[in-house]
């Protein structure tokens, strides 16, 4: 018992010590990207031809309650040329007939050009509506799951590049240029993500966020300090070291031709976003092709996260489960040279920090209930847990709400900032562990047959809806 009690630390100190290295590293590349963007005329470069055209693909099924705002919230983005194409995967509500509604569609005789296999393609629609709705394009499909939504976005699209949006997610004006940014810096540019917050609280109206605000809840509180630590003290790290191996499914940006060259996304697996960005680098790398995934430190993107106990698990669930797989897909990559730092340091990361992190935690917790059932339990190993399980996160957490703070400043009251700190304490206690269990009963799931994706209900934070 005793050298299970020590095994489990050192693997905490290990854990806590490289958390605090990626830290270091997203400090300076968010303060140097925060000088570097003080300089550029983002409205000037919007409308120059340098800013090159986007096809945005919104997956929806079921989305009846947002999907006329959030398209509507698109529209009025910060770019000189781009189009819309929503696609209706299927749905049983009625967000097919709202979108007709709403935008005057009407059903078109445009061939659908199979490049990446889909399921059946019933009708395409577009807006009889003036410039801009004119640019929004509806394809009505068979239920094939969101990657297959969004390969039957990526057949249609006209552009060089597309954009991935789910349908409940809000960007802000300058979202769309921000990410494109960096494919009119450098040609070797494959997908760009940024950060990505909760909009659970804040004032919405048509689809934009009018006022940033904290949820009131405490479980979306909790999420929003995750979301902070998840993207400000990881992510950021591994764009520097160009070796980050996911992009975020909520809106990422990517080159089309190096995307239809891997054949799209995986319909097979409940992480489609991770998979693909795994499976680009696998690819390409592996062929000696350029295939930077590039990450910004700018919160443009603003979704609903899930308000009951249940959709969360669900979610948690559902994220480890595509975690397991993508990684058991491209297991070649761990500890191979050929990927850089990507294949001797971020995928044994992934392997044994991200995959493995949930089921350390929970046999700590378990050894330590055996030990006192035992009597053999030393309290100084208690403390010694209990400071690398939670005052650690707690210190990270703080300091991710700090960097936020003096560089990004989203949450400008005072209130919010005092909340978002008091949930970096409360969520030790009891949602953590819940996380941590539901991690963990994904990754057991992840190799069990069947592949459901889930459908998570959506609340709808429209006011104006």
């Amino acid at each position: 018992m005793a050298k299970s009690q020590v095994f489990v630390l050192i693997y905490l100190l290990g854990l806590n010590f490289f958390y605090f290295v990626l830290f270091v590293i997203s400090i300076g590349s968010i303060l140097r990207h925060v000088h570097r963007m003080s300089y550029r005329d983002l409205d000037e470069i919007a409308q120059s031809h340098l800013a090159p055209p986007i096809s945005i693909i919104v997956p929806a099924y079921n989305e009846a309650v947002s999907v006329v705002s959030s398209v509507k919230s698109l529209f009025q983005l910060n770019y000189s040329e781009f189009e819309i194409i929503v696609i209706n995967d299927g749905s049983t509500d009625d967000t097919l007939e709202k979108l007709i509604q709403a935008f005057k569609l009407s059903k078109t005789k445009r061939i659908y050009h199979q490049t990446i296999d889909t399921r059946d393609v019933r009708g395409i629609y577009a807006s009889k509506l003036a410039v801009p709705w004119a640019e929004l394009v509806v394809v009505d499909k068979e239920n094939g799951g969101k990657a297959d939504a969004l390969n039957a976005g990526i057949n249609v699209s006209k552009y060089p590049l597309f954009c991935s949006v789910d349908a409940d997610s809000m960007l802000e004006r300058d979202a769309l240029l921000r990410v494109a940014l960096p494919f009119m810096e450098r040609a070797g540019v494959v997908g760009v993500g940024g950060i990505v917050r909760v909009a659970n609280g804040c004032f919405i109206s048509h689809g934009v966020v009018r006022s940033v605000r904290l949820p009131r809840q405490w479980l979306p509180c909790f999420q929003a300090v995750e979301y902070l630590r998840a993207f400000l003290s990881g992510r950021i790290a591994w764009a520097r070291m160009n070796s980050l191996p996911v992009l975020s499914g909520a809106f990422s940006l990517f080159r089309k031709a190096p995307v239809v060259q891997v054949k799209g996304y995986d319909r097979t697996t409940v992480g489609e976003d991770m998979e693909l960005v795994v499976r680009l680098q696998h690819e390409l790398r592996g062929k000696g092709q350029a295939c930077d995934i590039d990450f910004i430190p700018d919160p443009v993107c603003w979704t609903e996260v899930p308000e009951k106990l249940s959709m969360l698990w669900r979610q948690r669930n559902r994220w480890q489960r595509g975690l397991a797989q993508s990684l058991y897909r491209h297991l070649p990559m761990l500890l191979n040279p050929r990927f850089g730092l990507l294949g001797v340091v971020v995928m044994p990361y992934f392997w044994f920090v991200e995959l493995m992190s949930p089921l350390m935690e929970v046999f700590g917790y378990f050894v330590l209930l055996a030990a006192f059932c035992l009597g053999s339990l030393q309290w100084k190993v208690v403390a010694a847990f209990l400071l690398l399980t939670v005052a650690m996160g707690i210190n990270l957490s703080l300091l991710s709400i700090l960097l936020e703070e003096f560089t990004l400043h989203r949450y400008p009251r005072v209130r919010d900032l005092m909340t978002l700190s008091l949930s970096s304490i409360l969520e030790n206690l009891g949602y953590r562990q819940m996380l941590a269990l539901a991690r963990l009963v994904g990754m057991l799931d992840a190799f069990r047959a069947g592949n459901p994706w889930g459908f998570l209900e959506r609340q709808g934070l429209d006011k104006a809806d």
